[in-house]
């Protein structure tokens, strides 16, 4: 069972990082807010059978209460700005820079956490930030002070996707995780879908768009996520953290098979420091034992 597990976060990893070259596609057809409002609540749909199937479960009644719907809007919200912000960035940038600057937000959550809620940061996640910091440089200039202009709206977005994990791990967590799921993903296709429909043309649906769509709709969202919460469940959270931060590897490997993408030896290099920084970033709690699985929960 712990290997089937650790195969399927394996599987997932490879899921979300080749989820943004399907990105990439649709942000090269203009399309940002709709594409994300149309796949967001698809994801929702899909995993709605699974939370009806928890909320008719025999037991206790099963009943949401308002403290849950104020967290799934709060959450949705926070994933809508970072879901934003990533399509936005990946237009302008490649799927694999996206994927490993996205991954940043591993780093900010301790920072985040010593700001507004004054948890101070271990030394290691202060070296993990230097050393991220350092490698989004290199990565995004190639050594040069010219930043490109996707990349700093994906630093921007990773910051609220450590939001929202944030919010995942001291508050959602005390709700069941389906039906939260379900929720923060129709805030997100919502509030994405409707600021798409006022600010911009509405997209022509062909065959490109529509199968990045469904990937990151059915696979990457809702299949995957849904798997991912079964596979944590039989695995230790420090193995899940390992695997699952694999994804950014993935997104530039998937960049390069599908969309012809190359990395320059210094981007490469800062390629290479993120992931060592994001892998530092756990090392306290790896040690430990002691890594929150709902930090490693994150919306695609």
């Amino acid at each position: 069972m712990r290997l089937k597990a650790d195969l399927t976060l394996f599987a997932i990893s490879i899921i979300w990082g080749s989820a943004f070259v399907a990105q990439r596609v649709a942000g090269q057809v203009g399309s940002v807010y709709i594409f994300n409002g149309v796949r967001y609540l698809l994801a929702a749909f899909v995993v709605l059978p699974f939370a009806y199937r928890v909320f008719r479960s025999p037991g206790p009644a099963q009943k949401i209460s308002t403290a849950q719907y104020r967290w799934m809007i709060v959450a949705g919200f926070f994933l809508f700005i970072g879901s934003a912000l990533q399509q936005a960035g990946v237009k302008y940038t490649t799927a694999g820079n996206a994927g490993f600057i996205t991954s940043l937000y591993v780093v900010f959550i301790p920072i985040l956490l010593f700001l507004f809620f004054g948890e101070k940061p271990h030394w290691v996640f202060i070296m993990a930030v230097l050393i991220a910091v350092a490698g989004a440089f290199l990565l995004s200039t190639g050594g040069s002070f010219d930043v490109r202009f996707g990349d700093l709206l994906e630093v921007i977005g990773a910051f609220f996707w450590a939001f929202h994990v944030i919010i995942l791990g001291k508050y959602a967590n005390k709700f069941e995780s389906m039906t939260f799921s379900v929720g923060q993903l129709a805030v997100c296709g919502i509030l994405n879908l409707l600021l798409g429909l006022v600010v911009e043309p509405m997209p022509v649906f062909d065959g490109q768009l529509l199968f990045a769509i469904g990937y990151t709709a059915i696979l990457s969202l809702g299949l995957c996520y849904t798997l991912q919460i079964w596979a944590q469940k039989h695995t230790p959270p420090a193995d899940a953290a390992l695997i699952l931060g694999l994804e950014s590897v993935f997104a530039v490997i998937s960049g390069w098979l599908f969309l012809g993408e190359r990395l320059a030896a210094l981007q490469a290099l800062g390629a290479i420091m993120i992931f060592f920084a994001v892998i530092l970033s756990q090392f306290k709690e790896w040690t430990s034992g002691n890594i929150d699985p709902d930090r490693l929960v994150e919306g695609r």
